[in-house]
C-alpha cells in the first residue's frame, strides 16, 4: 500500500482554491522574470535531492483504488479521504466487489467525505464503466481515463503518473498556486499552468515533478503564510512577497 505517514493539513479546497486564482492574478499583474532553464534545473535538483523518490500520500492497493481515492479526494483532504477508504478497500478493491458492496453501502464507507453522495455515484457508474468498456481494467490513456464518471484531467493525470509511470503534471490548488506564485509557470487556469510546467520542466525530472510541487505547496508554499524561510527555492523564486 502506497502511504505517506505525514498527514495532510486540513483545509477548504474551494477557499484554497479562490486564494491560488487571487495569486495568478497578482502575478499576471507584476509579470515576473521567466525563469532561465538553469535555474529551473537548480531548484528540481534540490527538490530531487531532499526527496529522491517522493510519493503520492493517497492510500491505494491497486490501479483501481488509486483511480478510486482520487475520485474521492475532490474537494477533500487526502488524510481525510485514506481515513474512509482504509476500511472501504479492504471489501472492496476491484471493480466487481465495488459493484456487489452497492451504493448505500459504499456511501456508509464515505460519509465523512464531502460530496460523498455524488461520490458514490460515480464510484459505482466508474465501476460499472470499467467492466462493460474496459474488462475490469484501468485504462492507460487520458482520453479513455476522463470518459470515466467523476474523473477529469487532474484525476487523469495522477492515475497516469502514479499507477503507469508516465510524466504527466497533475495540477491541484498546490501545484496552481506555486506555478503562479513562484513565477516557474503562471497560468490563468490549471491547463495553462501544466502545460506551462511541461515547457520549463526538464524531461529527467518530469516523473517527480508533479509530487514535489504538491509536496512543496502543502507543505512550505502555503497559500496564507508561505514557509519562505525553510523554503529551498527560496533565492530562485519570483514573489515580491516573499519574506526572506
Amino acid at each position: 500500500m502506497a502511504k505517506i505517514t505525514r498527514s495532510a493539513r486540513s483545509r477548504s479546497k474551494p477557499k484554497a482554491a479562490k486564494r491560488a486564482r487571487k495569486i495568478a492574478k497578482k502575478t499576471k499583474t507584476t509579470k515576473p522574470k521567466p525563469w532561465t532553464l538553469a535555474e529551473v534545473y537548480e531548484a528540481f535538483s534540490r527538490f530531487r535531492k531532499a526527496n529522491p523518490e517522493p510519493r503520492g500520500e493517497l492510500e491505494h492497493l491497486n490501479p483501481y483504488t488509486l483511480l478510486v481515492a482520487v475520485v474521492l479526494s475532490a474537494q477533500a483532504t487526502d488524510a481525510g479521504v485514506n481515513k474512509a477508504t482504509r476500511a472501504l478497500f479492504a471489501v472492496a478493491d476491484t471493480p466487481q466487489k465495488m459493484l456487489d458492496l452497492g451504493e448505500d453501502r459504499l456511501r456508509d464507507y464515505i460519509k465523512t467525505i464531502g460530496l460523498y453522495r455524488n461520490k458514490a455515484k460515480n464510484v459505482i457508474a466508474l465501476s460499472q464503466k470499467l467492466i462493460a468498456e474496459f474488462g475490469g481494467e484501468v485504462p492507460r490513456t487520458r482520453a479513455e481515463l476522463e470518459s470515466l464518471p467523476g474523473a477529469g484531467r487532474k484525476t487523469a493525470n495522477v492515475v497516469l503518473n502514479m499507477a503507469f509511470g508516465e510524466r504527466t503534471m497533475a495540477v491541484d490548488t498546490h501545484v496552481f498556486r506555486v506555478g503562479n506564485r513562484t513565477g516557474l509557470a503562471p497560468g490563468n487556469t490549471p491547463l495553462e499552468v501544466e502545460l506551462g510546467l511541461e515547457r520549463v520542466i526538464p524531461p529527467e525530472f518530469m516523473l517527480h515533478a508533479h509530487h514535489w510541487l504538491i509536496l512543496h505547496g502543502r507543505y512550505i508554499c502555503l497559500a496564507r503564510k508561505p514557509r519562505c524561510e525553510v523554503c529551498l527555492i527560496n533565492d530562485l523564486c519570483r514573489w515580491p512577497e516573499k519574506t526572506v
